[in-house]
């Protein structure tokens, strides 16, 4: 027999309070002899060993029933065999842990992943008895718990599971035994039962790490482990990128968009439509001939932007098991016009090759409201910035701290700055003025050119390697043999603090030539060489203009346009403090979010943490503010819905002791063989107080005919005295 609170049973040693109570009630009394008595003392004998008897079997029942009651509070139980002997129910607490992760979308309208899982949810809640504790947690995103230590209700429990709901995001495998077992233990019954159920995605279970198969094995430790799989077919396409490869971000132009399909099954799939939306209209539809197994294909989608201002723009494919990942969501801030002012630190050189660069076009054509301008560094001061959408500095030797004030808050308001080193800059000026504010200008500190020429004095090429950034997109189209055509001889040596960004480097020293880092809502660049020959050979190959006009796309739309990933925080930034304390977030759902702004690196800034679902948010700066869309994408790692096989699966269990239930009959029948043991304590309660108010009914009785005789016998003793 074991306890579930076994300290109780020291409870039972208040069976010594009735047997204190009796011998108590027996003390010594003085005995006076007088003549009548001896006519009463054979009637008197007899009585007292009646009396004796009743009260030994009050004192039994008594002790028996409190015996009894503290047995039932301490809710015994027994196992194995000898459960068998004894009366008692096949009770457990039970947790239970669903996979909510969009890939269980995965099937037929009616025949999903998520689905079937809820089926052998059902057939664990037949198995348990009304009363028992439940916790049941959606698995995926945050983890969400619907109930804990719930008393088992069958109504109730059923219309919790049907508020569950799938969410847009993937199963962090590694937190799952982590979550159960914590439910586990805060939970109090003798026998637990853990049930996992779960589409067992390979990509989850190939890559899970060690830490994960101790935590599993740990896991068995607080209760028996149940694992319900779920898996599916393999057969899936995602839309996995959409990106802006170029075009202007203007009123009247047209950008290319490229969207990427991957087929995550095993057999081709043909004539895939592509869709793409601007603002929920049709404008450009593309179908792809084939896609391999396992393979993606892009497409190139032309949107014109009719309107400024923030645009909304999708791509869609459709007739596939798995809708959760169709569809990619990006946002363009279009501007009526676009406008350029390069800032010539040399004798003219850099500004001719940048507005050779930036109004470069394929077709030789111009573009009237793609404004590009060259200045002396001398006339800076005389320019109006508030008409400029990006300012390019050129080798310019030095500013005053008036001109980095204005342009730290010329980036601040949104707009973008591109620096250019050169033999001209005076470093040292420019690191003491660029750090004059409470946040640097530039993303680096300047220090003295360096030569990065090889060994033979060829200049080294960039690292094809580059990052997952907008600006490197169109620079990975070019021919390999291209894009080692571009070398450098000299850069400016360079301290980069945290919060920058490198993006282009030199091959082999993995020297940074290209850095980023965000100054309120506007970017910098910052170019370690020139934007003229004297360093470099860069304005004289393709990627010379590719790189500019990508740059000046990136900067003039930079503001709310990169996408956003569901569980990804949200942020709007300001300029200066603003007059309202609360920022508002609409989600895709039209739930209405208040966000507090708060001051971080000494920005204002309010934070949405955890986007929860898919499509476009609406950041404003108040409720009335109008406002700005944010897209908000799946993380399309997740698509992949290949399930474990029986042999990996048992391998990757091997050393666990984690009992596998495929089939809901296979589930029913181990739940069933697990239930080994019994609890008695329902019984223990009911003899308990059964003989409780025996007891009391049994004393009630011996009262009344003491008082009955009471009266009688006192009435022959009178008598006999006369």
């Amino acid at each position: 027999m074991t306890f579930l609170h076994p300290l109780i049973l020291l409870a039972s040693l208040g069976i010594s309070l009735p047997i204190l109570a009796h011998l108590l009630n027996r003390h010594q009394v003085q005995h006076t002899p007088w003549a009548a008595m001896q006519f009463l003392n054979r009637n008197v004998r007899v009585r007292s060993r009646q009396i004796r008897l009743r009260d030994l079997i009050l004192l039994l029942m008594r002790c028996a029933a409190l015996l009894l009651l503290v047995l039932a509070l301490a809710r015994p139980a027994w196992q194995g065999s000898i459960a068998n002997w004894f009366p008692g129910e096949s009770r457990a607490g039970v947790v239970i842990g669903i996979d909510a992760s969009f890939s269980m979308a995965h099937g037929d309208k009616d025949q999903t992943r998520f689905r079937r899982a809820l089926g052998q949810v059902a057939v664990i809640a037949k198995n348990i008895q009304p009363g028992d504790p439940v916790s049941v947690v959606l698995l995926g995103g945050e983890n969400k718990v619907l109930a804990r230590n719930m008393a088992f209700d069958q109504n109730r429990f059923s219309d919790l599971i049907e508020t569950a709901k799938i969410v847009p995001a993937g199963l962090d495998l590694d937190r799952v035994p982590g979550q159960l077992k914590e439910l586990a233990d805060d939970m109090e019954a003798l026998n637990k039962e853990i049930y996992f159920v779960t589409d067992i995605q390979a990509r989850d279970w190939n890559e899970s790490s060690t830490k994960f198969q101790s935590a599993l094995a740990d896991l068995g430790e607080s209760g028996q482990v149940f694992l319900a799989p779920v898996p599916g077919i393999d057969g899936n396409l995602a839309m996995t990128e959409l990106e802006l490869v170029s075009g202007v971000l203007r009123k009247g132009a047209v950008g290319r968009y490229q969207a990427t399909v991957k087929n995550y099954g095993t057999d081709p799939v043909t004539n895939v439509e592509v869709q793409c939306r601007v603002e929920g209209v049709q404008i450009d539809t593309k179908t792809i001939p084939i896609i391999a197994a396992g393979a993606s294909e892009t497409v190139s989608l032309f949107v014109p932007f009719h309107n400024s201002g923030p645009t909304r723009i999708t791509a869609e494919i459709t007739g596939d098991l798995l809708p959760t990942d169709n569809i990619r969501r990006v946002v363009a801030v279009v501007r009526d016009r676009v406008s350029v002012l390069c800032v010539d630190g040399t004798d003219g050189t850099a500004g001719r090759l940048l507005m050779a660069a930036l109004l470069a076009r394929s077709d030789g054509s111009t573009d009237e409201n793609f404004q590009v301008k060259s200045i002396p560094w001398l006339s800076l001061p005389s320019e109006p910035l508030e008409e400029i959408d990006v300012v390019i500095l050129a080798d310019v030797p030095e500013i005053t701290e008036q001109q980095t004030k204005q342009l730290s808050q010329y980036v601040r308001q949104g707009n973008g700055l591109v620096w250019f080193a050169g033999k001209n800059v005076k470093a040292n000026i420019w690191n003491e003025r660029s750090a004059s504010n409470s946040q640097p200008l530039l993303p680096a500190k300047l220090g003295l050119p360096v030569d990065v020429s090889t060994g033979n004095g060829a200049g080294r090429p960039l690292d094809p390697s580059m990052p997952d950034h907008p600006l490197c997109l169109p620079l990975r189209s070019l021919p390999e043999d291209l894009f080692s055509e571009t070398r450098f001889l000299t850069r400016l040596d360079s301290e980069i603090p945290s919060s920058s960004f490198p993006i282009l480097k030199l091959a082999g020293s993995g020297d940074p030539i290209l850095l980023e880092h965000s100054l309120g809502r506007g970017q910098v660049f910052m170019f370690t060489t020139s934007a003229e020959t004297s360093w470099n050979n860069m304005a004289l190959t393709p990627v010379f203009p590719m790189l500019m006009q990508q740059m000046v796309t990136y900067l003039a739309g930079r503001e709310f346009e990169p996408s956003q990933t569901v569980g990804d925080s949200l942020s709007l930034a300001y300029e200066e403090q603003p007059d309202a304390s609360d920022a508002v977030f609409d989600s895709p759902s039209d739930e209405l979010i208040t966000v507090p702004v708060r001051e971080h690196r000494k920005q204002f800034v309010a934070l949405l943490e955890n986007a929860r679902e898919a499509g476009f948010y609406e950041a404003r700066v108040s409720v009335q503010a109008p406002g700005l869309p944010i897209a908000v994408n799946i993380d399309s790692e997740e698509s992949n819905v290949s399930s474990l096989t029986t042999p990996e699966l048992n391998q990757n269990l091997d050393s666990t002791n984690i009992i596998v239930a495929p089939s809901e009959a296979e589930l029913a029948s181990a739940i069933q063989a697990n239930r080994t043991q019994k609890s008695s304590w329902r019984q223990f309660m009911l003899i308990g107080l059964i003989l409780l108010i025996a007891e009391s009914f049994f004393a009630d009785r011996l009262q009344k005919r003491k008082q009955l005789k009471g009266p009688t016998d006192n009435s022959n003793l009178g008598g006999q005295d006369g």
